[in-house]
């Protein structure tokens, strides 16, 4: 857990190897992942929806009740893992 606030005590969920791979956050509506500095992540099956304007970031929320397509999501995962780990080399 990062980022402890007022409004968000319990901290801000980041999952990291070789840096940062994405931060989680809740809302009253939906859940939100961020990938850190991973514009140039490929997505093939358009996962992400939100912060497509921001230039190094993009994020996928989850709208309550939404389908999760894991395999898709998981290879994501696995992508923005390979480029932490290959920026170490």
């Amino acid at each position: 857990m990062k980022w402890r606030k007022p409004s968000n005590p319990g901290g801000v969920p980041v999952w990291e190897r070789g840096g940062i791979i994405c931060t989680g956050e809740r809302y009253k509506d939906k859940v939100k992942l961020t990938f850190m500095r991973r514009a140039a992540l490929k997505d093939p099956v358009g996962l992400f929806n939100a912060s497509l304007d921001a230039g190094t970031r993009r994020a996928i929320d989850f709208p309550e009740g939404a389908k999760v397509d894991a395999k898709a999501l998981a290879a994501l995962v696995k992508a923005a893992v390979k480029l932490n780990v290959a920026g170490l080399e």
